[in-house]
């Protein structure tokens, strides 16, 4: 990991200690206790990633110290060092306390340092593969086995070249921008409305930069309140508040040497604004309840459905970590923005889908793809997503049908029927009747029927609005109709 790590040594010979201390402090954050007590106080106190304890103390023997940590403080890997070579304590440890290596004295420098350099390495693994939603038994060799194996096929998957985009699509600009980011250690801000694949735009950005060997974490900013949010992102002790049952390694730690992805930033607050700012200017963080400060190297790639510079003129954002953040800017259009993407994503989802579900379904009929087409798609990628799985479900013949798309689709996706303007007025009026129409529909559509909603969007009254849905024949399913 590329900030020092730390390991706990426990002995109770004064002359052991310092020389574990020497060998190991180079490299590492050397905790030192002289009897078992005072080591779990360090563990009650600090997060630990590996402990070193010698077999033979004066109070209580490594492995009873060891089982008892591995009952109370799971998570460090744990070690034992000895210069006797009892096979029972050797079975003992590796059986009830969990003991990753047995290390027999005299000890070699280089040999120990390796060692330990493993047991931290298999630390890191382990939270990475928690974070990642793996659930194996590791051993060392197994866990960067699956950690390798599962970033090398991330790597594939998440490449520039994966977004599905037209050659003519306001998202090539988008591309292009995203592959001279990854070059460079720069923050990131994606901005854009939800479901338009932000996160896959920082996850290609992270495969294709030189960290793309290190982890990948998701936060989304917005699910929690501060102290939780707090705990995932920095970590905490056990008890530093009501809730923390255990201690946790925070992402920000998980991700050292990769890539932390916040999605929507703009939802924090402002006393959680400070703390991150701190973070991403010292390089550091603290998890909760612990003493010591935790050096880590780690881009940031945040994301925002908001108007972050708004948000700032507003005070509802720190300026100094909004230009922190958005050091490189890129923003994601809209599906409605990029109609000329909507057949090749569809038939994309359409494969994929098709596939998952077992269903031989070859393509769209045309009636059906242009309703795809004019439709404003509000909730974007993901709802495009949505539509195609319903239709799949729905499907009977071996093309999905104009009639298979859902009732808002149908209804929201009729094209404007703009007419030539000859002489006079009254075609300029008929364009503009259907251009109104049209507005009204989509907007009723977003807002699922709610007069308050579409007038205050539309700048109409209610009753204006009412007289215009009247005109224009759209007042089925009004969700506020009296």
């Amino acid at each position: 990991m590329s900030g020092q790590a730390t390991v706990l040594v426990v002995d109770d010979e004064i002359r052991s200690l310092e020389s574990l201390k020497r060998v190991l402090c180079d490299e590492f954050e050397v905790i030192c206790a002289r009897d078992a007590g005072e080591a779990r106080r360090v563990l009650e106190s600090e997060i630990v990633h590996a402990i070193l304890c010698d077999q033979r103390m004066q109070y209580e023997t490594g492995v009873d110290f060891l089982k008892d940590v591995r009952k109370t403080w799971p998570d460090p890997v744990r070690m034992i060092i000895s210069g006797y070579s009892d096979s029972e304590d050797i079975i003992a440890g590796i059986n009830e306390a969990g003991i990753y290596q047995y290390i027999a004295k005299p000890w070699h420098p280089d040999r120990l340092l390796d060692i330990v350099r493993g047991a931290v390495q298999l630390f890191m693994l382990q939270k990475e593969t928690e974070t990642a939603g793996i659930d194996i038994k590791l051993t060392p060799e197994r866990a960067q086995r699956v950690v390798t194996e599962k970033r090398g096929a991330a790597r594939k998957l998440y490449e520039f070249d994966r977004i599905v985009h037209a050659p003519d699509s306001p998202l090539s600009e988008v591309i292009e921008l995203g592959k001279r980011a990854a070059e460079f250690d720069i923050s990131v801000l994606i901005t854009g409305e939800s479901g338009t694949g932000k996160e896959l735009l920082a996850r290609a950005i992270h495969y294709g930069s030189a960290r793309a060997g290190k982890a990948f974490v998701v936060e989304n900013c917005g699910a929690l309140p501060d102290e939780l949010l707090e705990s995932e992102l920095f970590g905490c002790k056990k008890g530093a508040f009501t809730g923390a049952y255990q201690d946790r390694i925070g992402l920000f730690e998980v991700a050292d040497g990769g890539t932390i992805f916040l999605d929507e930033i703009g939802e924090t607050s402002p006393a959680f604004q400070v703390k991150l700012l701190r973070v991403l200017q010292e390089s550091e963080i603290r998890p909760l309840g612990a003493q010591r400060v935790r050096k880590v190297d780690v881009r940031v790639v945040a994301a925002t459905n908001r108007d972050l510079e708004a948000e700032v003129r507003a005070g509802r954002f720190r300026r100094d970590l909004y230009y922190r953040l958005a050091a490189f800017p890129l923003h994601m259009p809209a599906l409605r923005e990029r109609p000329m993407d909507i057949p090749l994503i569809a038939a994309k989802v359409l494969s994929d889908v098709a596939k998952s579900y077992g269903r031989n379904v070859a393509g769209f009929a045309p009636a059906a793809l242009n309703r795809m087409r004019h439709y404003d798609w509000p909730g974007n990628v993901r709802e495009l997503q949505n539509e195609i799985q319903r239709m799949v479900v729905l499907a009977t013949e071996d093309r999905l049908q104009e009639g298979d798309l859902s009732p808002r689709v149908r209804q929201g996706g009729e094209p404007i029927q703009l007419k030539p303007v000859r002489n006079g007025c009254a075609t300029l009026k008929t364009n503009i009747e259907a251009l109104e129409r049209h507005m009204i529909a989509e907007a009723l559509d977003r807002h699922g029927g709610n007069i308050s909603r579409v007038a205050g969007e539309l700048g109409l009254s209610r009753v204006g609005l009412r007289n215009k849905l009247g005109r224009y024949d759209l007042r089925k399913g009004l969700a506020d109709e009296v």
